[in-house]
């Protein structure tokens, strides 16, 4: 069977799967819309950490982002925000079935527009830094972006916004945001296929080997980066907003801007993959989920622990992830071809004998 052919199968296999799964496990519809939003988290994180090294730990910054900007504009279309959001009670909300769904709709693209602009205004600042200095400055303008959203009282403050409730049954209001985040994840995946396949993948390959030198051959690296981010932001956006509709609470610090837990999961799911992949993020994330509703359900107390444990093993003993080994295991399936002339020629010279 040609490479082509397995990744039509597989394409098509997970689309079956995805489409079948809430109906097949109708109890754990919430679990699996979770994990498209994994998935979706991994893709995004990798376009600057896989492809073209720039490890951020900031990314959650545009999930908290868009989920405000989706709340405003959902509540801002038909009351006051700021009356809505005082802790008293100050209007009585009743939001019909057409304004839910046309906020819901407009906040959206609200989110995703503005965490583009977000994302250019801050990549002029933290695209300056490099290496860990990259890292701990996203993460900075995360925290305090919680921090910020906490003691802002026409979004809530500190004790949250709560969003319009969806006109509708549970399991509809499941099955809704279940096909919503299943869309956006695959929309993701097809549109980073895409865009890896060309100039862009190329050009985000040389900045992670060598910046400088790809900045000598005249690629505009401040310009690919910044654009990089602004699609990782795009489609977070997007994700939050649903997430935060899903839920239908907001509360800045573990729902809004999570950063020691979605913040740092995107990136170990990523690792867990395989970085610098396509379906590395993907299998990460599915694994990780998996890992994670284990450990949160079984090792109530020392889920903390377990993954403390998995990021240890990950970054000491598999730093290629599951694709990369997966690749050094079967090459061929990957359309990988191995001269092994070649290979047996470089294992003579790394025997000890040639070494004298």
């Amino acid at each position: 069977m040609s490479l082509a052919a397995r990744k039509k199968i597989l394409y098509f296999g997970v689309l079956f799967a995805g489409i079948l799964a809430p109906f097949v496990f109708p109890n754990y519809t919430f679990q699996i819309t979770v994990l498209w939003v994994m998935i979706l988290f991994s893709l995004t994180w990798d376009i600057l950490g896989g492809q073209m090294g720039y490890n951020s730990l900031g990314n959650i910054f545009f999930f908290g982002a868009g989920m405000y900007v989706c709340a405003i504009v959902q509540i801002g279309l038909y009351y006051d925000v700021a009356e809505y959001t005082v802790s008293s009670g100050a209007v009585k909300v009743d939001f019909t079935t057409e304004q839910y769904f046309t906020g819901l709709f407009l906040g959206v693209i609200a989110a995703a527009l503005s965490s583009i602009f977000f994302a250019v205004i801050f990549g002029w600042i933290v695209f300056g830094l490099r290496g860990p200095y990259f890292a701990i400055g996203t993460l900075g303008f995360t925290l305090a972006a919680g921090e910020l959203a906490g003691a802002w009282g026409y979004i809530g403050g500190g004790g949250g916004i709560a969003l319009p409730v969806f006109p509708g049954e549970p399991d509809d209001r499941a099955l809704f945001f279940y096909v919503s985040c299943f869309i956006l994840a695959i929309s993701t995946f097809m549109f980073l296929r895409w865009l890896y396949s060309g100039r862009f993948g190329l050009a985000a390959n040389a900045i992670r080997d060598d910046e400088e030198k790809a900045e000598g051959m005249g690629i505009h690296t401040m310009r690919y980066k910044i654009v990089g981010w602004s699609i990782a932001a795009f489609f977070l956006s997007m994700s939050g907003a649903l997430f935060g509709n899903m839920i239908g609470f907001i509360e800045p610090l573990e729902v809004a801007f999570p950063t020691v837990t979605f913040g740092i999961f995107m990136v170990v799911m990523c690792l867990l993959g395989g970085k610098g992949t396509l379906w590395g993020p993907v299998i990460g994330a599915t694994l990780f989920h998996a890992f994670k509703e284990v450990t949160w359900t079984y090792l109530l107390g020392w889920q903390w622990v377990a993954l403390g444990a998995l990021i240890i093993i990950l970054v000491v003993f598999f730093q290629q992830g599951v694709m990369g080994w997966m690749q050094e295991k079967w090459p061929e399936f990957f359309g990988i071809t191995v001269d092994d002339d070649i290979v047996a020629q470089d294992r003579a010279h790394d025997t000890p004998e040639a070494a004298q």
